[in-house]
């Protein structure tokens, strides 16, 4: 079994015309994901599983951090 691994992914979290929450992520580049949901937060947790399946499916994106001056 694999070792568990945190992936850090930036999102956009926005509230539609109708009042819902949208969530979004890329992954990878033309692989992204959305999530939506009544609040904030349950757009955060339907976006979560979303790229846990794209994780599943495509594997972990590699990673570079860069610090920079803001």
């Amino acid at each position: 079994m694999a070792e568990p691994r945190t992936v850090t992914v930036p999102v956009v979290v926005e509230r539609d015309e109708g009042g819902v929450w949208c969530a979004h992520a890329q992954l990878l580049p033309g692989v992204g994901a959305h999530g939506e949901g009544a609040t904030e937060e349950e757009a955060l947790d339907d976006l979560r599983e979303a790229l846990i399946g794209l994780i599943e499916e495509f594997g972990v994106p590699r990673e570079l951090s860069i610090t920079v001056a803001a």
